[in-house]
Order: C-alpha cells, then structure tokens, then sequence
C-alpha cells in the first residue's frame, strides 16, 4: 500500500512540476514562500515516506503524513490567490477556499491546477488510511 501513495505522489508531483515551470515563468516571484515551501515540503515527504516503504517502520508514515497535514495547505493557500486574482473577489476564512475550488472546476485556472487540486486529496487520504492500517497492523 505505501507504493501505491508514492505511485499517486508521482503522479501528483509530475503535474506540480508541469505548475512550478509555469510559475517561474510567469508569476515573477509572486507568492514564492508559499510555492516554494509547498514544493520543498512535498518533495521532503517522500524521504520518510520511502524510508516507511523501505523498512516498515510506521513511525516514518507517520512523519510523511504529518508533512503532508501541516503543508499541503501551503498549495491551497496558492490556489486560493490565484482564484482571487482572476475573479477580483475576496472572501474570508473558508468561504475563499470554497469559491477558490468551485473556480478551479469551472476550469478558469487551468486544467493543471484543477487535476492538482482535485487529486492532492489521492496522496493525503491514501498516506492518512495507509498510517492508520500500518498502525492498526503493528
């Protein structure tokens, strides 16, 4: 089950990086310690993800997961700027988030960011069910 996640985070990542060329090509810096911690962080994941793979040792999911949990939201908080540029509209706390997604699935940023939105919660489910299995299982 732990490839299956990294087979989703490759898939997951492949579009990511699709984004991040398109971002240094045209953001100019915009919102770069939010992309570039997103970016750090998820590659991070995969070190103890792999090493949870490698040996079995569930504590290792547990800290890819926890990577995960704590900056996933940094993507979303790139997304919902990016929805905010394009509609002019700001909403606050969760309402942002929410029109940012509705936005993303009417296309109006890209199908990349769409299908990165939409598939984030593949490798986040997957990691968090895969930690709670290993858990249960140990």
């Amino acid at each position: 089950m732990g490839y299956a996640v990294i087979l989703a985070w490759l898939i997951q990542a492949a579009v990511g990086a699709t984004l991040l060329v398109s971002w240094a090509r045209h953001a100019r810096g915009r919102d770069a310690g939010l992309v570039l911690t997103h970016v750090t962080m998820m590659i991070g994941f995969l070190v103890p993800w792999t090493a949870f793979v490698a040996t079995g040792v569930v504590a290792w999911a547990w800290a890819g997961f926890a990577i995960l949990l704590v900056f996933i939201g940094f993507g979303d908080a790139t997304m919902v700027r990016r929805a905010r540029a394009v509609t002019g509209v700001s909403e606050p706390g969760a309402r942002d988030y929410w029109r940012a997604v509705r936005v993303a699935l009417k296309g109006r940023l890209g199908w990349r960011v769409t299908f990165h939105a939409l598939f984030a919660p593949v490798v986040f489910f997957g990691s968090l069910a895969v930690c709670i299995i290993a858990t249960v299982a140990a």
